[in-house]
């Protein structure tokens, strides 16, 4: 798979660009602030309907632009003539609307997953460093890359848990009086329950199988990357016990069950304490977490490992997704810049950006286009 055409209207700092792509790779050069990071948000978001710099949409439409448009074709692959037309436009506080080869879509989240990406960027080391959701978004994104029906599963899930927090909120200046909820709210609440152990146990099986299938490729990526005695490991730290359950009906009982232990808990704060909301991702090397003990280029070298392995876990699942790196080369020294050039040379389509031409290895060479205030010129 990959990106052939790339077209932007009023997208962050682009009033219009048009630029064609090859398969291979492809390098963005320019300094800082200069508009090559808006190139591969836009493919990203287009891919993912998300972006990995800002949680709003707002950001994304040029100032005093109405709405922003990312248009692309992408190719089936390097043997397949197959080509799908991609177009998303975004309007802050509006629905956003998508089309496919020029035809409306009922929503944007039905485009999402047929361009699949992996993209590493220096915010990623969040992923180790950062909060639990940091982990949690992570892997979602991997699922969903894996199986794209999952953001509509993922989109149930945040429904129904904003609903149930809506009514525990309602409920708990009651409980916090002393007073347990009446026959038709604990009803209520039931029937929220149930929704939210089935939506949870759903993305949770899906986690959790993402999550075994991923660190195999994860430690040898850390490893060829960074030569160490420390094996890259993790652990799912549920909210529920999950002791024995990994099947969807099994995690949905487990669910219910810290569910209706944490009832009296939940009716006091008033939000839903038991979920995949609520869980975490302990990644360590060694004996120890990463996170608090891992030094900064350890850290680093683990986070780009799991993009790394996530991009390797999909190409063993059939799929070959577009990689983005952006702005990676200058946190590595030419050791591993060399290494992780020659893990990535197997990819359909690598999209490079750096500030500086020579940090990129010279194993990556290929085309390569200057950025300069927003305007894209092919070297």
């Amino acid at each position: 798979m990959y990106v052939d055409h790339l077209q932007l209207a009023d997208f962050r700092s682009y009033a219009a660009v048009d630029i064609g792509l090859d398969s291979g790779v492809t390098t963005f050069v320019g300094a800082n602030g200069q508009g090559k990071t808006n190139l591969v948000e836009a493919l990203e978001y287009l891919s993912t309907l998300s972006s990995h710099r800002v949680s709003s949409d707002l950001p994304l439409v040029r100032a005093g632009a109405e709405r922003a448009i990312v248009r692309a074709g992408v190719r089936a692959g390097l043997d397949d003539d197959r080509r799908l037309l991609l177009e998303l436009e975004i309007t802050p506080g509006k629905a956003n609307r998508a089309r496919l080869n020029k035809a409306p879509m009922q929503r944007p989240r039905e485009i999402a997953g047929i361009l699949r990406s992996v993209v590493f960027a220096p915010e990623d080391l969040a992923i180790i460093k950062g909060d639990p959701s940091e982990r949690r978004r992570f892997l979602d994104e991997l699922l969903v890359a894996r199986w794209p029906r999952m953001a509509g599963v993922r989109a149930d899930y945040d429904r129904v848990l904003k609903q149930r927090n809506t009514l525990l909120k309602s409920l708990s200046g009651r409980a916090r009086g002393g007073h347990r909820p009446g026959p038709e709210a604990e009803s209520t609440l039931e029937v929220w329950d149930a929704h939210l152990a089935r939506t949870g146990a759903e993305l949770l099986a899906a986690r959790l199988s993402t999550l075994t299938d991923l660190m195999p490729q994860v430690a040898k990526c850390y490893a060829d990357i960074a030569p160490t005695n420390n094996d890259a490991t993790a652990d799912y730290r549920a909210s529920a016990d999950l002791t024995g359950a990994t099947e969807p009906e099994a995690l949905t009982g487990a669910l219910l069950a810290a569910i209706r232990a944490r009832r009296g808990d939940e009716l006091q704060r008033g939000v839903s304490l038991v979920g995949p909301h609520r869980d975490d991702i302990v990644l360590s090397l060694g004996p120890l977490p990463a996170k608090g003990y891992a030094s900064h280029g350890e850290s680093w070298s683990y986070a780009l490992a799991c993009k790394l392995g996530s991009f390797h876990l999909l190409r063993e699942d059939g799929i070959q997704p577009v990689l983005m790196l952006d702005d990676v080369f200058a946190e590595l020294d030419t050791t591993r810049r060399e290494r992780l050039a020659r893990g990535v040379l197997g990819a359909e389509q690598v999209l490079v950006t750096a500030a500086v031409a020579a940090d990129v290895p010279a194993e990556l060479a290929g085309a390569r286009y200057s950025v300069t205030l927003g305007e894209v010129s092919r070297d």
